[in-house]
């Protein structure tokens, strides 16, 4: 038993895996709960999406893909909130515009460059066996900048997110708020990308959430356990993907809808 969890760890690509999954178990989650408790979840997966053309950017200039992502991620949550309210449209209708033009013009890119020698499969789905030391030093500084970040501007975040009629008496304050934690999300996705890929970060940001929002009462509690669902779910996965081979993105997720399966089967059978 020991040496299905001692062996893979001979090599240096799992090693980084590892690290690499235990960010994303971590990060994806937290940042996850208030997504989930505000509703932001067409949010994140439009995010997922439009980050790809800077990540082709990256390929053509010869720059890791997540270090060039972070820009277009940032750029594209801060351009939701100005295209919603100059519009005068809602938030899913601004979202929904920006993802499918950003998703579309990276993939007219890719068709249209004859230098970059990219797989669309690891794209979207992931390659965490797969992740430069790069990515993860990347990977580590951003995970540092959002809790960071999520510490100092909890009170707020809160606030907002369970009275958010409240939040917009405040005005200006609260809209400065909301730009930073669309940044961060921006920045935990460029995270999850690397592990799950385009399509499945979305899971990472809210399955381990929603399996907390289940279990337990208290916010701050909702964080603590969707953070270790998420942990143990993108770790679990990792070992699954190499005992047997399969992809780690698809493998973390079934990991963290399983968790939640039991999670809904339990909190049926618990008023009983």
């Amino acid at each position: 038993m020991i040496e299905f969890f001692v062996a893979p760890l001979e090599y240096g690509f799992m090693v980084r895996a590892l690290i690499g999954s235990v960010l994303v178990g971590v990060m994806c989650p937290l940042v996850g709960a208030y997504v989930v408790t505000r509703n932001l979840a067409f949010m994140g997966d439009a995010l997922a999406h439009a980050v790809l053309p800077g990540m082709v950017l990256g390929f053509i200039a010869g720059i890791n893909p997540a270090i060039a992502a972070v820009p277009t991620g940032v750029a594209v949550a801060v351009l939701v909130r100005i295209v919603s309210r100059r519009a005068g449209l809602s938030t899913d209708t601004s979202i929904g515009i920006l993802f499918a033009a950003m998703f579309a013009l990276g993939l007219a890119m890719l068709s249209t460059s004859t230098t970059i020698r990219v797989d669309m499969e690891d794209l979207l789905l992931g390659q965490l066996l797969g992740i430069s030391p790069t990515s993860i030093y990347v990977s580590l500084g951003i995970t540092v900048a959002v809790i960071l970040g999520l510490f100092a501007l909890h009170h707020w975040l809160l606030f907002a997110s369970f009275d958010p009629v409240g939040a917009q008496v405040l005005g200006r304050r609260t809209n400065i708020v909301d730009y930073v934690f669309l940044v961060m999300l921006a920045l935990v996705i460029v995270i999850g990308i690397q592990a799950a890929g385009v399509i499945l970060v979305m899971a990472m940001l809210v399955t381990p959430a929603a399996t907390a929002y289940l279990l337990v009462r208290r916010f701050v509690s909702m964080m603590i356990a969707a953070a270790a669902i998420g942990t143990t779910a993108a770790v679990t996965g990792l070992y699954i993907s190499y005992h047997f081979n399969l992809p780690a993105g698809p493998a973390m997720t079934l990991v963290a809808s399983a968790i939640f399966a039991l999670a809904v089967a339990f909190r049926r059978r618990a008023p009983v």
